[in-house]
């Protein structure tokens, strides 16, 4: 937080270690750290976070994008190499985090982001145009798949609402009192937008197509039922770090 009050970056701090800070600048540190205090989390206040190694401004209308959502980017960037241009679907963009990596690894791809959100998708959209890709994706205001009914896509993607509504008061100040509800919560067992976005996923990907989901802990024995009673084969999970259950991926045989 001092260092975006200064606009500098680590190694100026250290050298000016012993600088006296100007009135206007402890004033506005000290209201920073009044914000950080009552559990506002420091990416909302910097207006700033990373993902996959890009820059990623954020706000209180989008997620601030986790570093386990990498493992999702990582699984798709492998499966979108089999396909010479991969069209691919981001539902529930938020931040476009996910999008925007997409595509800034895979230039020939077709990328649609898609978010029920006008307000996430115009940060989608600035991230876009800050790592220089907006060219390269749609983005269009939907609830779930339903603007692209008709498309067809290789690979659907996304981060979906998975936190139990039961569970709220178990999460962190940071989360509860300050990201967006819409974007977190799915029902009383967390399984409510999985429900939707499978079934729809079926029906818009190609055959030999990949659906792509983060998933939440303890939940991956319900989403393989899930994606087996749809249809769906080869229901793999990737686990993070440490070991635990994140990513599941299917193919529409």
């Amino acid at each position: 937080m001092l260092l975006h009050v200064l606009g500098k970056n680590k190694a100026w701090l250290l050298a000016h270690a012993d600088d006296d800070l100007p009135e206007d600048q402890v004033v506005r540190y000290t209201q920073l750290l009044e914000r950080r205090y009552l559990g506002e989390p420091i990416q909302y206040i910097t207006g700033e976070a990373e993902f996959y190694g890009l820059p990623m401004r954020v706000t209180p209308d989008v997620l601030i994008p986790r570093p386990e959502t990498e493992h999702l980017v990582e699984k798709a960037l492998a499966l979108a190499a089999a396909f010479e241009r991969a069209r691919i679907v981001d539902v529930g963009t938020g931040s476009g985090a996910i999008a925007v990596a997409l595509a800034h690894n895979l230039p020939e791809a077709r990328i649609t982001a898609i978010d029920i959100s006008a307000a996430a998708l115009e940060i989608a959209r600035q991230n876009a145009e800050r790592n220089g890709v907006s060219g390269r994706i749609r983005f269009l205001q939907s609830d779930l798949l339903a603007a692209v009914a008709a498309d067809r896509f290789e690979i659907i993607v996304s981060n979906p609402p998975y936190v139990s509504t039961v569970d709220r008061d178990s999460l962190s100040v940071e989360v509860r009192e300050h990201e967006p509800a819409q974007a977190l919560f799915a029902g009383d067992d967390g399984l409510a937008v999985y429900r939707r976005l499978i079934s729809d996923a079926f029906a818009v990907l190609e055959v030999g197509g990949f659906l792509v989901m983060e998933i939440g802990y303890g939940q991956s024995e319900a989403i393989a039922g899930l994606l087996e009673q749809t249809g769906f084969t080869r229901i793999e999970f990737v686990p993070d770090l440490q070991g635990i259950p994140r990513v599941a991926v299917a193919v529409h045989p």
